[in-house]
């Protein structure tokens, strides 16, 4: 499947054309409010473009990847070195429609440790120190992705999503941490979740933090 091309959105103001680049919907500095890093000091890089179409999404602002400017690479890398973050979390949108060769390199380049959360729905691209992949049922993942999981986060709005958490459960290492995450707009899903680890010891719940903290 075609990726993005950086050509795409190379709609920033003074933007040098040769210099490596990504479309970017924000960058900010948080916590991890999320998985196995809950609670963790981390500069986020939101990177724009996705085609998996959650109904549920929370930044469905980062889908349309031409409603998006470019930022150099070196630009992205400068910001994240002037906060000394514990953690570079590269998310999205869908951040593997777009080649992380570069900025994963120049980040480890800067001595940073990177992460990537990502549905799978791509194949992999740069290297990481730990990935998220966070299956989606209406687009799986790419079967190359599951060998990478460190986490496997399932997002959990009706009891669909459960039996789906167990179908992606089979792909993934054992050493990989199995986490359910309830839908935050769906009241159900945290009943749903919370019943179903106890009763399934090898899953863990995930929540997000970030929300009930009030931050980003």
């Amino acid at each position: 499947m075609t990726r993005i091309s950086n050509s795409v959105a190379k709609n920033a103001v003074g933007l040098n054309q040769s210099e490596p680049s990504l479309p970017i919907v924000e960058t900010f500095h948080s916590v991890q409010g999320e998985g196995a890093w809950t609670g963790t000091s981390a500069f986020f890089i939101r990177l724009a473009g996705c085609d998996v179409g959650c109904p549920w999404c929370d930044t469905k602002e980062s889908w349309n990847v031409r409603r998006h400017a470019d930022r150099s690479i070196a630009d992205l890398v400068s910001e994240a070195v002037q906060v000394q973050p514990a953690i570079v979390v590269i998310t999205g949108g869908e951040p593997l429609m777009h080649d992380l060769t570069d900025l994963t390199r120049s980040l480890h380049t800067a001595k940073l440790r990177v992460h990537l959360e990502t549905s799978g729905a791509y194949p992999l691209s740069g290297t990481f120190d730990w990935i998220t992949v966070s299956p989606k049922r209406h687009k799986p993942p790419q079967p190359s992705i599951y060998n990478h999981a460190n986490e496997l986060k399932i997002v959990v709005a009706e009891a669909l999503d459960l039996e789906w958490a167990e179908q992606q459960a089979v792909y993934v290492s054992p050493d990989t941490l199995k986490l359910l995450q309830p839908e935050w707009n769906t009241p159900d899903s945290t009943a749903l979740v919370f019943d179903y680890v106890l009763r399934h010891p090898a899953w863990r719940v995930s929540l997000q933090t970030h929300k009930f903290l009030g931050v980003r």
